[in-house]
């Protein structure tokens, strides 16, 4: 079966546990956020159950913060930089709302 539009694959890759499933059958999964705003963007997939796991919590510059955060460091180095720059971030944010 030809799929339309010929860009869209009929079988699909779940990025957080592997399976592969019809189009169909997946979430898309937009990294920044905005899956509305469709503009010359390609969407990775989510399989329902691992969709339904997924936090729906804003998370504004995460992407950005990941990346910032390097490559190639082992886990116990990665999860003290991610704390302190989202403790750097949370009291920011935390003072900008605080009227003096």
């Amino acid at each position: 079966m030809v799929s339309w539009p010929p860009w869209r694959a009929d079988r699909v890759t779940c990025i957080a546990c592997g399976t592969s499933l019809p189009r169909a059958d997946a979430r898309e999964y937009d990294k920044h956020g905005d899956r509305w705003d469709r503009g010359e963007k390609e969407f990775e997939h989510l399989c329902k159950p691992c969709d339904r796991e997924l936090s729906r919590c804003p998370r504004d510059g995460v992407e950005d913060l990941l990346c910032e955060l390097g490559d190639g460091l082992d886990q116990a180095e990665f999860c003290a930089r991610y704390m302190a720059a989202v403790g750097d971030r949370r009291r920011e944010l935390e003072g900008h709302g605080r009227r003096e």
